[in-house]
């Protein structure tokens, strides 16, 4: 998520993120955990919540700060923002709403692409970096979850079960994240890619309205019309990674 300074984003970002999360079963887990009076399953889904919240959050943010540094805009640096530390990232009640209702935000990076060498590919590489952390993690995630089903035995033994609900849930949570970000509506990331290709006049007057569109998006999120085509895609790069990773673990 990134905060340009010519077009001030705001909060609007993660806030539709983890919306998205929500309408999409990310939080369902939990629910359907309290309904049935599983203890474990509840503290699964909620040490899922915390590690996106304290981990995942944090790390695509970064990405967005470590790139525009590379890129020659120190913006995110200047403000502290090229770290890792949750605690700069995370916006306190953004937090509290994830954890305990599936949804919320983080501090948006704030970037200056007037400091670009290259405007369009600073803002194109720099909107990619979140999304592609996101993927990343995602990856890991999933090389875990395979160990898991190759050296555990989940039928049997809840310790194998636990660890394996709580990497896929949290791999399910990236590829979301990604999947979604990549969109090319603004203010999301998918639309900084489309600078590359847009004649400046168009994308900073589309821009302009980012704040009024993302309201429209989060009424189609919970009006579940773009659900189907955003589970779609996810589901679709989920299965590809899943499949991937699971690779090496054939040898055995």
């Amino acid at each position: 998520m990134l905060c340009n300074h010519l077009f001030d984003c705001t909060k609007y970002c993660g806030f539709t993120l983890m919306i998205f999360c929500a309408e999409n079963g990310v939080n369902l887990m939990l629910l359907s955990a309290l309904r049935s009076q599983n203890m474990t399953t509840v503290l699964i889904s909620l040490a899922a919540s915390i590690f996106v919240i304290f981990c995942t959050l944090p790390i695509h943010e970064f990405a967005h700060a470590f790139a525009a540094h590379k890129l020659g805009d120190d913006t995110a640096k200047i403000q502290g923002r090229l770290t890792i530390n949750p605690l700069v990232h995370i916006d306190p009640m953004g937090a509290i709403m994830l954890a305990l209702f599936g949804f919320g935000w983080a501090n948006p990076v704030p970037i200056n692409e007037r400091n670009f060498k290259n405007r369009k590919k600073g803002v194109a590489i720099t909107a990619a970096a979140g999304p592609i952390s996101n993927i990343i993690m995602a990856t890991i995630m999933l090389i875990f979850v395979n160990a898991v089903i190759t050296f555990g035995d989940i039928s049997a033994s809840n310790l194998s079960k636990s660890i394996f609900y709580f990497f896929y849930f949290a791999a399910q949570i990236n590829i979301m994240l990604a999947v979604f970000n990549l969109l090319p509506i603004p203010p999301l990331d998918g639309y900084r890619l489309l600078s590359v290709f847009l004649p400046p006049k168009t994308y900073y007057k589309v821009a302009q309205y980012e704040q009024y569109i993302i309201i429209g998006i989060m009424m189609l999120l919970v009006f579940g019309v773009l659900t189907i085509p955003l589970q779609f895609l996810s589901s679709a790069l989920l299965n590809l990674l899943l499949s991937l990773t699971s690779l090496p673990f054939r040898l055995f």
